[in-house]
């Protein structure tokens, strides 16, 4: 610094020294002395005796044309000037990036609000559908529950004495094999599983065993009480609307049930609303009968792998 000249405060390094002088910061020293006398004309306190400001002001000039015409002073000022710049660019982009944060967070929220309300809307609709398809399924169960209580009334009725002879025969346990479609991915089994397959066949009769292959998923084998159950749940039973089940025998049925259905079939239709129902008790005596001991279970899971071993091959 030159002598003569005091060091500038602290306060005035916190200042714009260029904005002050209204200069570029690459101007030359003539340029800023020439920048001072022009600023210093204007603000000096003689000129200004009712500006209080005017003496504070005029100083300040001073004091930036001391630092910005000392080499070493100017060029530690452009450096701490610099700093403050970089320094308020690193702020500037924090908070750009803040507020893209937060605007993101907010959009995130919504997002999450839209989906939970949507979702909210889904169940709801859901938890309609499986009311109304109970409701449904109700009543279409009692129906098929009615036929199958009349078309066994009938068989009853028809029953001749020669055909007394065959109901050891005809008494079971009968097995029946059940297919249907279903993907090797499908945690669902294409909608059917032991439940779903017991409640669709027990209004036949008696179930006694359901077994659903390990390997084809679309495969099932399920033992009734009676051939004669089972006779029905092979004619009648068409599973789910969306997925129907194909139903065979999986042993060959006595002889005498099957002409006996073959006969009968044709006239139940005209017949069934002739007739009144039986009583659920006198349906129940006709399908109950006791459960097979485990060895026979044991006999169908190994008839189930073979046929998943033949449909594999």
């Amino acid at each position: 610094m030159a002598p003569g000249k005091t060091p500038a405060s602290k306060e005035l390094l916190q200042m714009d020294l260029y904005g002050l002088l209204a200069v570029a910061p690459d101007s030359t020293e003539r340029e800023i002395k020439k920048a001072y006398r022009q600023k210093a004309l204007t603000c000096h306190p003689d000129k200004n005796p009712d500006n209080p400001r005017a003496a504070e002001l005029f100083h300040q000039l001073s004091q930036a044309l001391e630092v910005l015409t000392d080499g070493a002073a100017r060029a530690a000022y452009d450096k701490l000037r610099k700093a403050k710049e970089a320094a308020a660019k690193r702020t500037q982009k924090l908070d750009d990036k803040r507020k893209k944060v937060k605007l993101d967070l907010e959009a995130r929220e919504a997002q999450a609000r839209a989906t939970e309300e949507e979702e909210i809307h889904v169940a709801r609709t859901l938890e309609q559908e499986i009311i109304r398809l109970r409701e449904e399924g109700s009543r279409q169960l009692e129906e098929q529950q009615r036929l199958i209580r009349e078309q066994i009334r009938m068989e009853r009725d028809h029953k001749t004495p020669g055909n007394r002879s065959n109901q050891t025969d005809e008494a079971g346990p009968a097995k029946i094999k059940l297919k249907w479609k279903c993907k090797k991915d499908d945690e669902t089994r294409g909608g059917y599983s032991e439940d779903v397959l017991k409640q669709l066949l027990q209004k036949y009769g008696e179930v006694l065993n359901i077994l659903i292959s390990s390997k084809n998923k679309g495969s099932a084998i399920a033992e009734f009480s009676t051939f004669k159950a089972a006779a029905l749940a092979v004619r009648n039973e068409a599973g789910l609307l969306n997925n129907p089940l194909k139903i065979s025998w999986l042993d060959t049925p006595p002889p005498s049930l099957v002409s006996e259905n073959a006969s009968k079939t044709s006239d139940f239709s005209s017949q069934s609303a002739q007739n009144s129902v039986r009583s659920e008790r006198d349906f129940e005596s006709l399908v109950l009968m006791k459960m097979r001991q485990a060895a026979e279970r044991q006999r169908l899971i190994e008839q189930l792998q073979r046929e998943d071993e033949e449909a594999d091959t």
